[in-house]
Parts: C-alpha cells; sequence; structure tokens
C-alpha cells in the first residue's frame, strides 16, 4: 500500500496541491499533474497524459474548469483509456453536486474497470478567496444573481482530507460520496460575515443573471467562461437537491466538516481579503 505511486491531475489547483502536501507528508509517492510539471500534463493536449501516466498506480481527477463544459466528457473518456492501458488501477474523481452533465463522466470512471471513488462537492468556500467572488469582495461591491439561494458551502481543506482516505483506503472502493458544509447560507449571508470578519463595508447587489452575464462580458470575460457561469447559477443553483447538508464528511473523515466562520476567520487574518494598499498610501 505504502509503495502506490499516485498522480494528482490538477496537481496545483484548490484541492489538487492539498491532496499532494498530504499524500507528501505521509511520505506517499505523488506525481503533480500540471501543465508546468515534469513530465509535464495538461488537458488540452492529450499526447501529454501518456507519459505523465507511466508508473501510476492511482489518480486524482480534476477537470478544469469544470466537469459540465464541453468536451469534458471526451476528455475524461480519453484519460480513463490511457489510465487503463497503463496499468492504472484505481480512480478517484472530483466532481460537482448535482451537475447532470458532471455525471456522465462518472459513469466513464464508474464502467471503466478499474476501482473508483465519486467525490461530489458542493460550491467551494474557497470561491470567496481564490477564484471569481475575489476581486468584487475586495473592491467592496459584490452583485451576484440568485440571490435567496442557499449553499451549503464545503472546503477544500474537507475534500482534500476525503480525496486521501478515498486514495489510501480500500473501504472506499466503489463509493460516491456528496461533500457539504454543516450551513446554508445565501450570498448575502456570505458577505455580511465576511464583512464584519474582515471589518470593512462590503455592499451586496442581488441582480438578474441576464445582467450578471453582460457585466462579465463588458469586464472581457471568455464566452465559454460565461456559459459555465450560466450554467452553475441556473442548473445548479436554482436545484433544490444542492439545497441539502449531507453528512458524508462525518461518515469518512469521522469528524464533522470545516466550520464556514473558521474559514472567514483563517481568510481574513491572511488579509487575502483587503484591498492593496496605493503606492504612497500610508498604512
Amino acid at each position: 500500500m505504502t509503495n502506490k505511486r499516485t498522480l494528482v491531475i490538477g496537481g496545483t489547483g484548490k484541492t489538487g496541491r492539498k491532496v499532494v502536501e498530504r499524500l507528501s507528508r505521509l511520505n506517499r509517492k505523488v506525481r503533480v499533474g500540471s501543465r508546468n510539471a515534469n513530465p509535464a500534463f495538461d488537458w488540452q493536449e492529450s499526447s501529454t497524459w501518456t507519459e505523465t501516466l507511466v508508473g501510476i498506480d492511482q489518480v486524482y481527477i480534476t477537470f478544469q474548469p469544470d466537469l459540465a463544459v464541453p468536451g469534458a466528457l471526451e476528455a475524461i473518456e480519453g484519460l480513463t483509456r490511457e489510465a487503463k492501458i497503463a496499468g492504472v488501477k484505481k480512480l478517484v474523481l472530483l466532481s460537482g453536486k448535482g451537475e447532470r452533465e458532471a455525471e456522465l463522466c462518472e459513469q466513464v470512471v464508474i464502467n471503466s474497470g478499474m476501482d473508483y471513488t465519486i467525490i461530489r462537492a458542493s460550491w467551494f468556500n474557497q470561491n470567496f478567496s481564490e477564484s471569481f467572488f475575489l476581486d468584487p469582495i475586495i473592491a467592496g461591491h459584490v452583485a451576484l444573481p440568485q440571490a435567496d439561494v442557499k449553499v451549503p458551502y464545503v472546503d477544500t481543506d474537507d475534500i482534500a482530507d476525503v480525496a486521501v482516505e478515498a486514495l489510501l483506503d480500500e473501504t472506499h472502493k466503489g463509493q460516491i460520496y456528496e461533500l457539504t458544509g454543516s450551513r446554508l447560507l445565501t450570498f448575502k449571508e456570505v458577505i455580511d460575515e465576511i464583512a464584519r470578519a474582515t471589518g470593512r463595508t462590503i455592499d451586496f447587489t442581488s441582480i438578474t443573471l441576464g445582467a450578471y452575464s453582460k457585466m462579465l462580458e463588458e469586464f472581457g470575460v471568455p464566452s465559454d467562461y460565461r456559459w459555465l457561469i450560466n450554467y452553475l447559477f441556473t442548473e445548479v443553483l436554482g436545484d433544490e437537491r444542492n439545497m441539502v447538508i449531507t453528512h458524508d464528511i462525518e461518515k469518512v473523515l469521522g469528524r464533522k466538516p470545516k466550520k464556514f466562520s473558521e474559514y472567514v476567520e483563517e481568510v481574513a487574518r491572511s488579509g487575502v481579503w483587503n484591498p492593496e494598499v496605493e503606492v504612497g498610501e500610508e498604512t
């Protein structure tokens, strides 16, 4: 078991880098799958997959930007074929909770003939500190659609811990886990909590999805990314099944999920949400 070599695709991303860190601390053999690694792994260049899979026993798979986007299914099908040819024995796939398109990718892994674990995660806490919500928070003006939808945000620390357990413990073979936090929060509640923790004034405005899409276009956001945002805000956030708290983190880890308030306190202490001080301005 300790000799198994793990490829972490997306090994520098939100969950992947934490999976790499955890496996490395346990002295497990880890290969980082990213464009800047050696050998390099690039989802857009299937010619890079074969070399990256050489000597690998198990793979943690994350797909950017999301398994729901066009082309993701074909990429997962191709990678799965390559992994089986390479002699990989186990796949752990990070999927999205409530994403029907992502479930098609899950079926590819499930029917691959290799051992598998599927991890369906709710929206990440870290979307507010490492992703598309960060800049508006720093600016102090957040405008989003679906203002009244409640989301059980999950922390990437918990996702990484579950992924490592799935990679190292055979009891998780053939399991599908749905990971959420322990609280349901609206966007306004999230922004209010961040504002309190940082001691800042951060305005929140509810807008239509059409207005939000137009705003993204005006800011030069690529069309494929705007498509994904539209999908997430309608198909995922609009599905009441995603407004449900699960207990799979407790089932796998034997502890409760990381509290959203703990996440907010940690990030607030780091200063990530503070506006940058202009050159020459007193601090």
